[in-house]
């Protein structure tokens, strides 16, 4: 059962967060980019920059790249949307952009929040990007909040 997404208070504190959204099943992924924003803005967020790519194979390249960037990002938010078909093309992707996100993450320990979305049809993509009750941009948002939040109350080294 899909959890509704909770309304979240949690300040930016005046950080910067990088968004990078795959242009492929753009109807979808456009909501979730359109509700990060919103709730990035509403808690303050100094910079937010927009990164478009055009699937979500190529998402990780560029949170590599922005990853050894300075000054450092306070999270960066990778969102996609990727439908299943009748071959594995599609879970060999979602697979590989899983693994490469970890691996980043935990190498620059910083945050990286993955909302590149595998699922079985449209109808599901509707529910998760478009309703405003599960909108996974939303809440990919208030997870980068979150974490830049954690990140920040942790010694550094």
């Amino acid at each position: 059962m899909l959890a509704t997404v909770k309304k979240s208070r949690i300040s930016a504190s005046r950080g910067s967060f990088a968004i990078i959204a795959s242009r492929y099943n753009a109807r979808y992924v456009n909501a979730m980019v359109k509700a990060a924003q919103q709730q990035l803005k509403k808690a303050g967020a100094k910079t937010i920059r927009v990164i478009r790519v055009p699937g979500a194979f190529e998402i990780p390249a560029v949170a590599a790249r922005l990853a050894k960037s300075t000054p450092a990002w306070s999270a960066i938010i990778c969102l996609g949307v990727i439908l299943r078909g009748q071959t594995s093309h599609a879970q060999q992707i979602a697979d590989a952009v899983s693994a490469s996100l970890a691996r980043l993450q935990t190498r620059h320990a910083l945050p990286v929040i993955h909302e590149v979305l595998l699922l079985e049809s449209e109808a599901q993509a509707v529910v998760r990007c478009l309703d405003k009750k599960h909108n996974r941009g939303t809440e990919a948002a208030q997870t980068a909040l979150e974490m830049a939040r954690v990140m920040a109350s942790l010694p550094t080294s």
